[in-house]
């Protein structure tokens, strides 16, 4: 996101005041110790078995209504159900974000595959996904489970909740986690943005979202191996098992794609600028709102202290990232580079998620501000290896990610060498299933029906040459 304006005296010192008046004024508080760990029922993956027993037992619905625990269920359920929304809100985040970042000629295409990819993931999600990802109690423990195809479209009272949580029904589960899986694939979307075919893009979203992601999602939250180590794995919402995931995608298909046409001359950066950065702004503040639902409803009920500092941990983390990248690029860059902000922003979100409901205020605020200096340093990185992402979508989900979960074992309740044992196996093992099934299948793809658009194409923008409709036809001229 470096661009080529002019560069600007940067007031730094005032900057410096601000931030160390701001950090001062946090940290001269009393630090609110870490919380307690979260009960089983309060982890994405939990005691299969434990669950199944507290599940509700009624023969008929209305004998379940008259139960005492009826209050509880229903508003477990109401915020699960909320919180999918939110979910469901981050996709059109994505879309504006992408879109904003990227140049106007491929508006359509971004925006037609970010309509798309919520679409295939839910409906590959209820097809197989789902039950490869939560197979069951048999399967506890191990690397594979598949406990068959479609969901259950039972009003059975005894099989009204999933057996991984008695807390809720069991399509509310499925809904929140279906919104969770099309995630992942958005991420690699923006990676491969500006010059990858359309269909070969969404053939891959298809194997990536029903059979790679739930895989890997299996390990932990269904209750499979990494869930049953000594110190067992902790991701609490994904800065391993969703944003990695999709870091390692992203990873693998720019890999095998190549940069985008004028970005690297004379082994140089050529910047190739985002055409609005208000859509991005608008993108970013949306994920960031959709975040509350994305870690506030991984606490898997509506418990009022676990939620309440879940969205206090979420929301320092950002703010934090969001300040530190602003002023690392300002020194390092020379001038306030707003994407580096908003990717900051989104640093700290991924960096926070996978221990938001472990951490004092505190340490979100260190967690958050590590990632946001770390994105920007390693969106420089990449251009210098002449890894081509034009939205930084590696940078925030697989960089930062891998922090996020490294610093689970750093701060809050769980820190200590052998939890970090625990995240180093758990980010390896995830990592290379995920860039080797990525990489054979765009190669596959690359190799059979073609991965790139023709030069040609792409100079003109894929939205011509894909879609045949332009986003702007009224300012076609303005911005060619």
């Amino acid at each position: 996101m470096i661009c080529s304006r002019p560069r600007r005296k940067t007031p730094f010192a005032f900057l410096a005041l601000f931030a160390g008046l701001s950090l001062g004024t946090l940290f001269a508080q009393t630090p609110a110790p870490a919380p307690a760990a979260a009960p089983a029922a309060a982890a994405p993956a939990v005691a299969a078995v434990a669950a199944a027993a507290e599940a509700p037992k009624f023969k008929d619905y209305a004998a379940f209504q008259e139960s005492p625990g009826y209050a509880l269920f229903t508003a477990n359920n109401i915020w699960m159900m909320l919180c999918a929304g939110l979910v469901f809100v981050m996709h059109l985040g994505f879309a504006t974000v992408e879109s904003g970042l990227t140049q106007s000629k491929n508006t359509v295409n971004i925006l037609f595959k970010n309509t798309l990819i919520p679409c295939i993931g839910l409906l590959t999600y209820a097809i197989v996904g789902f039950n490869l990802m939560y197979p069951g109690a048999d399967f506890a423990g191990k690397w594979f489970g598949f406990s068959g195809f479609g969901i259950s479209i039972s009003d059975d009272v005894a099989s009204l909740t999933s057996v991984y949580n008695a807390g809720y029904t069991y399509w509310t589960d499925f809904l929140f986690q279906g919104m969770f899986a099309a995630t992942a694939a958005t991420i690699v979307s923006g990676a491969v943005a500006e010059r990858v075919k359309l269909g070969s893009f969404l053939i891959f979203s298809v194997l990536f979202v029903s059979i790679s992601y739930p895989i890997t999602g299996m390990w932990k939250w269904g209750n499979g191996w990494l869930n049953t180590l000594e110190k067992p794995f902790y991701d609490f919402a994904g800065s391993t098992l969703v944003h990695s995931v999709g870091g390692w995608g992203a990873l693998a298909g720019v890999l095998v794609l190549g940069p985008r046409l004028g970005k690297y001359k004379d082994g140089k950066v050529q910047p190739i600028l985002g055409h609005s950065m208000p859509l991005a702004t608008i993108g970013v503040f949306l994920l960031w709102f959709g975040w509350f639902g994305f870690n506030g409803g991984s606490v898997l009920s509506a418990n009022p202290s676990l939620v309440s500092l879940t969205l206090v941990t979420t929301c320092l983390a950002a703010a934090a990232g969001g300040l530190a990248a602003a002023l690392t690029s300002w020194v390092v860059i020379k001038k306030p580079d707003l994407s580096m902000a908003l990717n900051g922003i989104l640093a700290g979100l991924v960096g926070i998620t996978a221990g938001a409901d472990q951490m004092a205020a505190m340490s979100s605020v260190i967690i958050g501000a590590v990632a946001g200096v770390i994105v920007v340093f390693s969106v420089i990185f990449f251009d210098k290896i002449k890894i081509d992402d034009p939205v930084g979508a590696i940078s925030v989900h697989l960089v930062c990610g891998i922090w996020g979960t490294l610093a689970v074992a750093l701060f809050g309740n769980l820190a200590g060498g052998a939890q970090l044992v625990s995240q180093l196996k758990g980010i390896v093992s995830i990592g290379a299933f995920t860039f080797i099934f990525a990489l054979v299948v765009f190669v596959a793809i690359k190799a059979t029906i073609g991965l790139r658009v023709s030069a040609e194409e792409e100079t003109e923008g894929l939205d011509i040459g894909e879609h045949g409709n332009e986003a702007y036809p009224n300012f076609t001229s303005a911005h060619k």
